[in-house]
């Protein structure tokens, strides 16, 4: 079975089939950076890294362009609340950002660019759709005239007498369903000329123009959360393609992160932001938890739940341990199992590739139980090559990235000795000994968990 992903616009499962032979091109939407990051805005990133990933293993070369908004009204309202200049405000904010995707093992993007960088892009996206007749100005304003694109509402099934931008009224517009592409300058706000006077972009503009400006006016892939469907993503195809570009093939969305059953959001003040989280949990284990259900699925947040993630990763990462400790170096090139390659291709149906690891963990610690390293080391290998693909190898992050005391390595070896023995023990039916290894393990405040993948440790204070 070839990659076939789900296409938000044909509502179907589509074979992936690049533009250009050996190279994939993806952009994302990415973050409007008005304030620190929470679960629900890395998803995405996460997500669509997992893409990347996968895509990686079949293609020579894979562009992934992940933007920047750094001018909009939320950046210059938030900066105005905390007296600070409305670029300081978003850089400040772009930075946490960018911490927050490397903490949680995002492969960089090909480019990030920012709004602010492609003005003159925009402008001449702008001009385009002027000349066509799809575009007008008005009082230093400029719309889209969305009843002249015949197609507007094919990709999310909007139908035209219904459409609502959520913009405000404005005198110039010739139909309320029009949408914004550009701004007219108002006193004390950042401007940029053009040739209908100075003003800033409006947010679906900067996407089209950063987009084609990378990857060209036709790519692969464009991604985004769902909420993005409509209007974001339903405006950009419309301008883009009424300016002759053939825009994105194909169309990802990931759904929500939700607490209490309500979108994570700033506004609704119901967040959880990545610095919180990461003092609680290692940057792994949270990943791991927000990459483990399918990316159209929505993740209902609860400590419950990231608990049992967190004991699911590190049933993993014991077991990968345990191999090295006991076999020497363990390799990252194993095999992909049948069933994960299956999963993976299966619109990145990752739920199914994480039971695939699983079930190598379980055969792996069968082999360690019965002495054979080399069936052992085998096993591990594979595991590794499949979590790679998830980021979240055990080996390729160390234990001082987060959440954890800078000795829980040196900690790790000496348990995962205790628990060789142990396992010998039990193995031995000695039993006595067994029980003796475990209670000395409790005096030093280290739980122990027998699983079917094996042994599980962990501070009491985990």
């Amino acid at each position: 079975m070839s990659l076939h992903l789900y296409d938000t616009a044909s509502r179907s499962m589509r074979e992936f089939v690049p533009q250009v032979s050996g190279t994939a091109s993806i952009y994302v939407c990415g973050a409007t950076v008005q304030g620190v990051p929470h679960i629900g805005h890395v998803r995405s990133g996460l997500n669509f890294d997992v893409l990347h990933r996968w895509l990686a293993r079949t293609y020579e070369d894979v562009r992934l362009v992940r933007n920047v908004t750094d001018i909009d009204d939320k950046i210059l309202t938030k900066a105005a609340e905390h007296g600070r200049p409305w670029w300081e405000w978003a850089y400040a904010h772009e930075r946490a950002f960018e911490d927050a995707y490397t903490a949680l093992g995002c492969l960089p993007p090909s480019y990030a660019p920012r709004a602010t960088g492609h003005v003159t892009q925009m402008v001449e996206l702008m001009q385009r759709l002027v000349d066509r007749g799809h575009a007008y100005a008005a009082q230093g304003d400029v719309y889209f005239a969305v009843t002249s694109f015949p197609e507007y509402g094919a990709l999310s099934g909007q139908k035209l007498e219904e459409v609502h931008q959520g913009e405000s009224a404005a005198q110039g517009k010739r139909d309320p369903r029009d949408f914004t592409l550009w701004k007219a300058a108002k006193p004390g706000e950042p401007s940029w000329p053009t040739p209908w006077g100075p003003g800033r972009p409006g947010w679906h503009l900067e996407c089209s123009a950063m987009a084609t400006a990378y990857l060209g006016g036709t790519f692969d892939i464009h991604g985004g959360g769902i909420d993005l469907i409509f209007p974001h993503h339903e405006n950009e195809q419309a301008q883009s393609r009424a300016a002759g570009d053939g825009f994105a093939r194909y169309w990802l969305h990931n759904a929500w992160v939700t607490l209490s059953g309500e979108k994570m959001s700033k506004s609704l003040g119901n967040t959880v932001a990545i610095p919180t989280l990461l003092e609680q949990v290692r940057a792994p284990e949270l990943r791991y938890y927000l990459v483990g259900p399918h990316y159209r699925s929505t993740v209902e947040f609860s400590q419950e739940a990231l608990d049992e993630s967190v004991s699911a990763y590190r049933r993993i990462e014991s077991f990968v341990r345990r191999v090295a400790e006991r076999t020497g170096t363990v390799g990252d090139q194993g095999e992909l199992s049948a069933a994960f390659v299956t999963s993976m291709d299966d619109d990145m149906g990752t739920p199914g590739a994480l039971a695939a690891i699983h079930k190598r963990v379980r055969e792996g610690n069968t082999a360690l139980e019965a002495a054979d390293d080399l069936g052992a080391r085998t096993a591990a290998e594979s595991v590794r090559a499949m979590t790679a693909v998830l980021g979240v190898d055990p080996l390729r992050w160390s234990d001082t990235s987060a959440g954890g005391s800078s000795g829980r390595q040196a900690l790790a070896t000496l348990v995962e000795h205790v628990l060789e023995e142990r396992v010998k023990a039990r193995k031995d039916k000695d039993f006595a000994r067994a029980d003796a290894l475990r209670d000395h393990l409790l005096l030093a405040g280290i739980a122990v968990e027998d699983t079917p993948d094996g042994p599980l440790w962990t501070l009491k204070d985990d």
